[in-house]
């Protein structure tokens, strides 16, 4: 029996390689507008396939701050977990994707914190912080999301590196405070693991 061919993805501008073998992850539009807005109109959903690859460290753009209040009133800030290996996730309560790969995010962020991997979250275009907190309760969420109710956070971000108008999206952010992958779509453990793996192994 042939085995398949391997396959990798070449990060933007030619400088990074895919963690691993065949690492395309499911990130395309629903019908109920997970990955536009809200209110699910049609003309804000985007359709894309998402590619998790690692970029090289020397051509990786620093995370612009985030800094503010949790959602449970907590002070937390992205430069506050440097020398750790961040999973930035967004994410809405109102994003059906979102739901889908939150357990999965909870057990891989317990699973990893001992290899020093935090997880922080942004809330997005959520207006009711009840709605959010709900979210997080339902989930069991432990790490700490920050509350962007009209995307200003996800702004500070360069579009070619993060769509706001795509939800869910992860990044990961290695030990130096810089973007080493972006992930969009829904992303599950078995995917974000060899991408956490490989960057958690880096020299800081």
């Amino acid at each position: 029996m042939r085995r398949p061919a391997r396959r990798y993805v070449l990060a933007p501008a030619g400088a990074g390689l895919a963690v691993a073998a065949g690492l395309v992850l499911a990130g395309l539009a629903t019908d109920d507008g997970g990955y536009g807005a809200p209110d699910g109109r049609a003309g804000t959903a985007v359709a894309a396939a998402a590619r998790a690859t690692v970029t090289d460290p020397g051509s990786r753009p620093d995370a612009p701050a985030l800094d503010g209040d949790d959602l449970d009133g907590h002070a937390v800030s992205l430069a506050g977990l440097r020398g750790h290996v961040v999973v930035l996730n967004i994410w809405g309560s109102w994003c059906g994707p979102c739901r889908t790969e939150a357990d999965g995010l909870e057990r891989l962020s317990r699973q990893t914190r001992s290899e020093g991997v935090r997880f922080l979250g942004i809330n997005t275009r959520d207006r009711d912080p009840a709605a959010a907190r709900s979210f997080v309760r339902a989930h069991s969420l432990s790490f700490p999301s920050l509350p962007d109710p009209t995307g200003e956070l996800l702004l500070r971000f360069p579009p070619a590196l993060l769509n706001p108008q795509a939800v869910p999206a992860t990044l990961v952010i290695d030990r130096r405070g810089r973007v080493a992958a972006s992930i969009g779509g829904a992303v599950t453990e078995e995917q974000l693991r060899p991408v956490l793996a490989h960057v958690a192994q880096e020299e800081s």
